[in-house]
């Protein structure tokens, strides 16, 4: 009993130094904070709480607005193209099982089987181009939200309940030259052999024209219902089963037990399917939030060299804390604390800023294009006032307005970590200069 009240005294004497100890730190520094306010101190911690707000507020906008851009891709790619698994080679024997599997499992939302072929088309006035044709169920919005959601028609219906009925994308259309009612000829299909690979024959008539957030995408892909493709892609036609799941990353997990369940089949990722595209975004995402945190590293550097030199001028201050009992490491911690400080004052605005620029991005990109317009607009009528009826605002400024940024909480939050933690680490290194003055060595030279 006696040991268990001693180590309860210890403890909460422990806490009460610990207590203490901050208090004191946070004092001091806070009594060095007031008179360095009007001196050349107060405008480094300044420019230096700036610079970090800055950083801050600029590396949380320009990574929301590339998450916008590379999740509309990555979107559109694995609602209407890749899917989360593609899953081949289910044979007849436990084709009902697997269909039940998808239907009962609760990581699987979708269950979509495709066919998918090469073709050369041809539409009005024999314009040419290649498409790749998937052959999908004809109530494909029903039973998948995320290719609805996805699949933007821009003009007719996604509608594949009649024969040879096809919906293309919007610059498979402009390349063919066909609107909604026009015919398209699938003259070069690819197949078994049982399929013509030349014919004048496959005519479809487009019942729909859609436009996704993926360029690719709008000018590679058409479809027709599951019965056309079956009659027109041969025997040989591969079936393929496209799975929508509750998470992206669950897809090794059920992996896992479709291998277990159905050992014959043939499982491929979203990862490995578009492993190439991916890893180019990964990589352009990655070095642009290098450069742009080389931000941090120069107003660390600053707030290095600023903190030497209060450590400097407060050598006199020092020396008599010495003096008077306080430790070396209490008294470093006085200048870490103005370093935190200074980087909490500067992150926690520019996070503000940054969420409070990130979800106005539409505004600031219109405000954007207004702007150039009216410097294009300026410089033109000082140099050629013939040729300013002709100018017009930057389309691409209203493309972006409406690409909406997306804000990770993870990523916004190492942002601001990183933010402080630049100001405090420059702030330790640099006050580590405290620990090697001695008292007798500051009162000599004064």
């Amino acid at each position: 009993m006696n040991t268990k009240k001693t180590e309860f005294k210890k403890n909460n004497s422990s806490h009460k130094n610990l207590f203490s100890s901050l208090h004191w730190i946070f004092f001091v520094s806070r009594r060095f904070s007031r008179v360095d306010r009007k001196g050349r101190s107060a405008v480094t911690s300044f420019l230096a709480s700036l610079g970090i707000c800055f950083g801050v507020m600029t590396l949380i906008v320009v990574i929301s607005v590339m998450n916008g851009f590379q999740m509309s891709f990555i979107d559109s790619i694995m609602e209407i193209s890749s899917y989360h698994l593609r899953v081949e080679n289910v044979d007849d024997s436990v084709r009902k099982d697997f269909l039940n599997f998808c239907e009962e499992n609760n990581l699987v939302v979708s269950c979509t089987p495709f066919y998918e072929a090469q073709s050369l088309s041809v539409g009005k006035n024999l314009k040419q181009t290649a498409v790749l044709v998937r052959a999908v169920p004809k109530n494909v919005f029903e039973t998948d939200s995320g290719f609805k959601k996805e699949m933007q028609i821009w003009a007719g219906e996604f509608d594949l309940n009649e024969d040879d009925s096809i919906v293309v994308g919007s610059e498979v259309a402009r390349r063919l030259g066909v609107r909604v009612g026009s015919h398209v000829n699938l003259f070069a299909l690819s197949g078994g052999t049982d399929v013509d690979l030349f014919s004048s024959d496959r005519n479809f008539t487009v019942t729909g024209i859609f436009r996704s957030g993926y360029a690719d995408i709008n000018a590679t892909y058409a479809f027709i219902n599951l019965e056309d493709g079956k009659k027109y892609f041969g025997s040989a036609a591969n079936l393929i089963y496209g799975l929508k799941l509750t998470d992206t990353g669950s897809d090794s997990r059920v992996i896992s037990i479709l291998k277990e369940k159905f050992p014959s089949v043939k499982i491929e990722s979203w990862k490995s399917y578009n492993r190439s595209f991916f890893g180019a975004l990964r990589v352009e995402k990655n070095m642009l939030m290098l450069l742009v945190f080389l931000i941090f590293v120069v107003v660390g550097i600053n707030i290095f060299n600023g903190m030497r030199r209060i450590v400097y001028e407060r050598r006199e201050e020092i020396s008599v804390l010495a003096a008077f009992g306080g430790k070396k490491s209490l008294i470093q911690s006085i200048f870490v604390m103005q370093g935190f400080l200074t980087g909490a004052f500067g992150a926690i605005p520019g996070l503000a800023l940054g969420l409070l620029i990130s979800s106005r991005m539409a505004d600031v990109f219109r405000l954007m294009a207004k702007i150039v317009h009216y410097f294009e607009l300026f410089f033109t009528m000082l140099t050629n006032p013939q040729y300013a009826m002709y100018l017009r605002e930057n389309p691409m400024f209203r493309l972006y307005a409406n690409i909406p940024p997306r804000i990770v909480p993870t990523e916004i939050l190492l942002i601001t970590v990183f933010g402080i933690f630049s100001s405090l680490f420059a702030s330790w290194n640099a006050s580590r200069a405290v620990l090697k003055m001695t008292v007798a060595e500051v009162m000599r030279d004064e």
